[in-house]
C-alpha cells in the first residue's frame, strides 16, 4: 500500500460498530463499490442487527467482533483479529462514544469519569493503535468522529465536551504527525445528529442526520480534507463562538 486510500479501501473496520452515523458512513462506501466490513463493539445484539442491516444494503461479507472502549488491554488483540480476519484494513472508522450527563458540573461523578474513559481514554487508544497498524502496513485512512462540542466545550455538555476536544486535539495532532506516512486522518466535526443517543433531546440549531454526515465524510475523503463540519455552516458559526469573550460564552445555555 503506497497512499492512503481515501474512500476507495474495500476492507472496513468499524470501531463502535453499531453507530448510526458510522453504519450510514458504510453504506455511502458500498453504494460505490463492494466493501468487507468487520463491526467492533460491546452489545453483541446490537451488532448483529447492524450486520444485518449492512447485508441488507448490499455489503455480503460482514463480520463481528466484541470490543469494550474501557477494556484497554483487550484493544491489542481485537484489533489484530479484525486486521487478521478482514486481511488487512484500508479504512478505520472510529466511532466509539457515549453522551453521558448534560450540564456543567456532573451530579455523578463516577459516572462522568466513565464517559471521558470511554470517549477519550478508550476512543485515544484505539485510534493510536490502529494509527500505528496503518503506519507500519504503510497506510490506510482513519474517520474519526467528533463533534462541534470539541471546539469550545459548553456548560450545557461539559464533560462530553472535555472528552470530544481531547480526543479531537490527539486525532489532528496524529494527522500531521502521519501524513507522510501515508495515513490519513479525517475528522468529523457533527453538530447536533438525530440519533438514538440524542433521542429525546431538543434539536439544536442547524441539525443534522446521519446520511448527512456519511455523505459528507466520503466528500472529505474525496477532496482529501483534514477535518469536516457538518453542516458546512457550522464551521463559521464556531469560528465565531471561538472569538467570543467568555462573560458571553458563558450565557449559552443549550
Amino acid at each position: 500500500m503506497s497512499a492512503a486510500p481515501g474512500a476507495d479501501g474495500r476492507h472496513v473496520l468499524v470501531l463502535g460498530g453499531s453507530s448510526e452515523i458510522a453504519l450510514a458512513i458504510v453504506r455511502e462506501l458500498q453504494a460505490r463499490t463492494p466493501r468487507q466490513v468487520a463491526l467492533a463493539g460491546r452489545d453483541a445484539t446490537a451488532l448483529g442487527d447492524a450486520a444485518e442491516r449492512l447485508r441488507a444494503a448490499g455489503c455480503h461479507v460482514v463480520s463481528t467482533l466484541q470490543l469494550d472502549a474501557l477494556d484497554l488491554a483487550s484493544h491489542e488483540r481485537v484489533l489484530e483479529q479484525a486486521f487478521v480476519q478482514l486481511g488487512g484494513v484500508d479504512v478505520v472508522i472510529l466511532a466509539v462514544g457515549v453522551l453521558g450527563e448534560r450540564g456543567g458540573l456532573p451530579a455523578d461523578v463516577d459516572a462522568a469519569i466513565g464517559v471521558l474513559q470511554a470517549n477519550l481514554v478508550g476512543a485515544g487508544s484505539l485510534l493510536m493503535r490502529t494509527a500505528r497498524r496503518m503506519r507500519d502496513r504503510g497506510g490506510g485512512t482513519i474517520v474519526v468522529l467528533s463533534s462541534v462540542a470539541a471546539e469550545r466545550p459548553r456548560r450545557a455538555n461539559v464533560v462530553y465536551g472535555a472528552s470530544k476536544a481531547g480526543l479531537d486535539s490527539l486525532a489532528q495532532g496524529l494527522a500531521d504527525d502521519l501524513r507522510e506516512s501515508h495515513v490519513h486522518m479525517l475528522v468529523v466535526r457533527p453538530g447536533f445528529v438525530a440519533t438514538k443517543m440524542t433521542r429525546g433531546l431538543d434539536p439544536a440549531p442547524l441539525a443534522t442526520t446521519p446520511q448527512a454526515v456519511a455523505a459528507a465524510v466520503l466528500d472529505g475523503l474525496d477532496r482529501d480534507a483534514s477535518t469536516v463540519w457538518v453542516p458546512r455552516a457550522l464551521r463559521w458559526v464556531m469560528l465565531v463562538m471561538r472569538h467570543l469573550p467568555r462573560a458571553l460564552f458563558r450565557r449559552i445555555s443549550q
